[in-house]
């Protein structure tokens, strides 16, 4: 091929030297110029013609190679790959679609619908998930830049497989303010996130046929982890006052359990937290009746206050405590922990290691950064202020639409209100709409029919939602 290609580099523009080059080229692939087949000049050749370093050639041809653009020969060089193997361009994203709904509603299918929406949050039945405008991309935006600058030989090793020794200080810090008195070596584990963390409590502490005991209703994703492990899921009755002690009294002498899985502060979904009295008497049955305790903290950073945690009672000798920073930080960030005695700390690393070696580094230096740079504070506070106003205009809406909320939540980014007939149909119908619910069925490990939903705040101001939620329910409260 003619190897003069008469393209100009354009110092100091935003884009790289060899992001140019490779952008000039792909346009000429796809227009044509240079046709399948053709053999790019060669890497001093074109270095040469532009008055750029080789390297630079190198990374534009990689750049282009990795879009299936172009092709490496050994020896021979680069040559432009067959159209048909071409990476086509990212398309623009599609609005989000709701997957026709089983004849009968599923976790599995919920999940799916979820993980389909598109990333601007509004749906009523969707993820646990805050708008990212209403958290602070650019405080963890400019904490991965400063990660990047400060220690790039640490981030293409391995990890600690206890995790990140700073990180563990900074939670272990963070922990004692709580009265939980965690040591950083002997109590702490990182994790990918609180479902990792809740994942290898399991593997470690529960056998097929074994009895664990969750709360009713609950985060529906524990139930379906409980039964691939073969345990048998059996709820106690979550109250505004915390739980059904005579049931759960019961249900412990009858099963004796390995295990009670507990939201202690701001539940999912009802958003209430456990009162002292209803603290001590969960200890209490569970000493009589010998169970460990694995405290769920994922939403306890939006409850205004001190919240009451059955960790700081226990002192970690019963209860595993396990928390995260996917719902106030960024969900990517999958960085989660668990504190428990020393015992069973050492056997969640060594399961950890067996399962995945180490957590990611990248993340732990991220949210390392965060915490020690000491604004993340006044970050949950603006975010709970949010969060706080926007739940209060959602059950608004939802009582002015004939919805009924007999339990107002006291704190976080749900509300349990009572659509007044079987929920999990009114989801089947809302599908059909393109509209995603989560019925209340879903969050009961028995799956029972319910009349209640969980609706996320982050709907708050979506209006386009609020108008298809009001055709569904009908100008009474009736569904239509």
């Amino acid at each position: 091929m003619n190897s003069s290609l008469s393209w100009q580099p354009v110092r100091g523009a935003d884009a790289t030297l060899a992001t140019q080059l490779a952008a000039d080229l792909a346009r000429r692939i796809e227009d044509d110029v240079l046709r399948p087949g053709a053999r790019l000049p060669s890497i001093r050749d074109m270095a040469g013609q532009a008055g750029v370093s080789r390297f630079t050639v190198v990374e534009a041809y990689e750049k282009l190679a990795a879009r299936g653009l172009v092709r490496s020969r050994r020896g021979a060089g680069f040559f432009v790959a067959p159209r048909a193997a071409a990476l086509p361009l990212a398309a623009a994203p599609k609005a989000p679609q709701v997957p026709p709904a089983p004849a009968r509603i599923d976790i599995a299918w919920l999940l799916r619908s979820m993980f389909r929406e598109s990333p601007t949050p509004g749906m009523p039945g969707g993820a646990g998930l805050l708008p990212p405008e209403w958290l602070d991309p650019e405080m963890v935006a400019g904490a991965v830049r400063a990660v990047g600058r400060s220690v790039r030989s640490n981030l293409v090793s391995y990890g600690h497989p206890q995790g990140l020794p700073a990180l563990r200080q900074q939670l272990a810090a963070q922990l004692q303010g709580m009265d939980i008195p965690a040591h950083p070596d002997e109590n702490l584990l990182t994790t990918a996130g609180v479902t990792e963390g809740l994942d290898l409590i399991a593997r470690l502490l529960v056998q097929p046929g074994d009895t664990v005991l969750v709360e009713d209703p609950a985060w529906f994703l524990i139930f379906g982890r409980l039964a691939a492990f073969g345990a048998r899921v059996v709820g106690v009755p979550r109250t505004p006052d915390g739980y059904d002690m005579a049931a759960l009294e019961r249900l412990a002498a009858q099963h004796k359990p390995k295990l009670f899985i507990v939201n202690s502060a701001v539940h999912n979904p009802t958003g209430h937290s456990l009162p002292a009295g209803a603290v001590y008497d969960v200890l209490r049955i569970a000493e009589k009746h010998d169970f460990m305790v694995v405290e769920d903290d994922t939403y306890a950073e939006l409850h205004p206050g001190k919240a009451m945690r059955l960790a700081t009672l226990d002192r970690l000798q019963r209860v595993i405590f396990v928390g995260g920073f996917s719902k106030m930080m960024a969900a990517s960030l999958r960085v989660g922990y668990v504190a428990a005695a020393p015992a069973i700390q050492q056997q969640l690393t060594d399961l950890k290691m067996l399962s995945g070696l180490t957590s990611s580094e990248l993340g732990e230096r991220v949210v390392h950064r965060i915490l020690a740079e000491g604004q993340y504070r006044l970050h949950m506070e603006r975010v709970r202020n949010r969060v706080d106003e926007a739940r209060e205009r959602c059950m608004r809406q939802l009582l002015r639409l004939g919805f009924e909320v007999p339990h107002p939540p006291q704190a976080g980014m749900f509300v349990w209100a009572d659509c007044g007939r079987d929920s999990e149909s009114l989801a089947r119908i809302a599908a059909e709409r393109g509209l995603l619910l989560a019925p209340g069925t879903l969050f009961s490990p028995t799956q029972a029919p319910s009349t209640y939903m969980r609706f996320t705040v982050s709907m708050a101001d979506n209006q386009a939602v609020w108008k298809q939620v009001a055709a569904l329910m009908g100008p009474r409260g009736e569904p239509a």
